[in-house]
């Protein structure tokens, strides 16, 4: 017997068969005496449609209004999740963000979970019953409802887990777990059984579409085993921990993100701030810069050293960046500012890093012997990072992944990398 906190998309969710079938699963849990709670996102395409109605209304609505909208397509799921389960002979009960309470911050559209009152939902699981709860939503502490954003359910189904210190949260997705990379781009992927934290941040971070980032640093701060799982197809999925496994590989796997831009500062002075001068204005207007390279420029016809400063955005913020990018650089004499948007990046995350050296060495071979050119590098104690041409990048990820034997299990890997010593 366990305490199970189970998480299903809008995807798994979309249709009334889909519904039962996911009742099904849940009676499955309870047949065999495990305590369940149920979080659920909106039917597939339901969001969507409520933002299209609030836009045909008027465009900028309130955001107060919009979170009392769009908690509404949750509402609908748990209610007849709810009605299944019962049609089946299992005992449910629906709860809406603030009949849990789950507590909010005030921050309309993207609020954090401040705390849970999970008393009521012990009551409930103590007499039975499976609790069916929305997911991406809460109230705030002046009982407005408010909507946590992107990930919202994962991160409402992680902090359910928390609260009720449940021995699983399982996130049911359209993928069967966690893959060395996209299957989509290298055919011999293979499922991971299990990942760290460190991992699955570093991963979800840098392009792993499986999991979001929030509820991952949740499940981590509050130390909760996560599993990703097949919403349909049955299998063991991948289990996100704080343990490492026996056999750790030196690289997990391959992450990989299309949508990358980059900008470079040429030939600006190098003097004491001369890094917020650039970047400040930017991350005023709420842009994510990624990697950052800062090197002496040949140019010496100034009072000062020259220096060149790159670094990446994603690349709907390019242009955006790039005028502010202009604007600063005018102000503080640098000769000119350049750009370009048909880069990618492509990492290397793996807790086995730390012990075995070499890493990158191999790397850079593997892309040296393939002709493809590194245009940034960064680094960290499990992760190896670098920018190319994105015309490369399908190659890189390829390459890679046949080079760190990623198709092989880790026990029949013989690794050409030597450990570390020790300090």
């Amino acid at each position: 017997m366990a305490l199970i906190v189970q998480k299903f998309g809008g995807t798994s969710v979309g249709s009334v068969e889909k519904i039962r079938g996911v009742a099904e699963k849940i009676k499955g849990f309870r047949d065999r005496g495990d305590s369940v709670v149920v979080v659920v996102s909106a039917m597939g395409g339901e969001t969507d449609r409520l933002v299209d109605l609030a836009d045909q209304v008027g465009k900028k609505p309130p955001l107060r209004e919009m979170d009392v909208l769009l908690s509404t397509g949750e509402q609908v799921t748990i209610s007849l999740l709810s009605m299944a389960l019962q049609k089946i002979g299992v005992d449910a009960i629906s709860f809406t963000g603030w009949q849990v309470p789950i507590k909010s911050d005030g921050a309309h559209g993207k609020a954090r979970i401040e705390s849970i009152d999970a008393e009521h939902l012990h009551a409930e699981l103590d007499a039975g019953k499976v609790a069916v709860v929305a997911g991406f939503q809460g109230i705030s502490p002046s009982n407005d409802i408010t909507t946590l954003g992107r990930g919202g359910s994962d991160t409402t189904a992680v902090a359910l887990a928390a609260a009720l210190k449940a021995d699983e949260c399982q996130i049911y997705t359209d993928v069967d777990g966690v893959y060395t990379t996209d299957p989509r781009v290298v055919a011999n992927a293979r499922r991971l059984d299990q990942i760290t934290f460190e991992e699955m941040l570093e991963m979800a971070s840098l392009g792993s579409k499986v999991l979001q980032i929030r509820a991952v640093e949740f499940a981590g701060k509050y130390g909760v085993p996560l599993r990703v799982l097949h919403s349909v197809e049955p299998g063991p999925g991948t289990l996100i921990t704080l343990e490492e496994a026996m056999e750790k590989p030196i690289v997990s796997g391959i992450a990989f993100t299309h949508d990358e831009a980059q900008l470079t500062v040429l030939g600006v002075p190098d003097r004491p701030g001369i890094a917020y001068a650039l970047l400040g204005p930017i991350g005023e207007a709420n842009i994510e810069v990624d990697m950052i390279l800062q090197n002496v420029s040949g140019d010496s016809s100034s009072d000062y050293t020259l220096t060149d400063f790159t670094f990446t955005v994603h690349r709907a913020d390019y242009e955006r960046a790039r005028e502010l990018l202009e604007k600063a650089a005018k102000e503080h004499g640098a000769r000119e500012v350049a750009g370009r948007t048909d880069i990618s990046k492509v990492s290397l995350v793996g807790v086995g890093m730390r012990s075995h050296a070499n890493v990158a060495a191999r790397m850079f071979k593997a892309l040296s012997d393939e002709n493809i050119n590194i245009r940034m590098i960064s680094t960290t104690e499990i992760k190896i990072s670098i920018v190319l041409e994105e015309k490369y990048m399908e190659l890189a990820v390829r390459a890679l992944h046949s080079a760190f034997d990623l198709d092989k299990e880790p026990e029949e890997v013989d690794s050409e990398l030597t450990p570390q010593a020790e300090q």
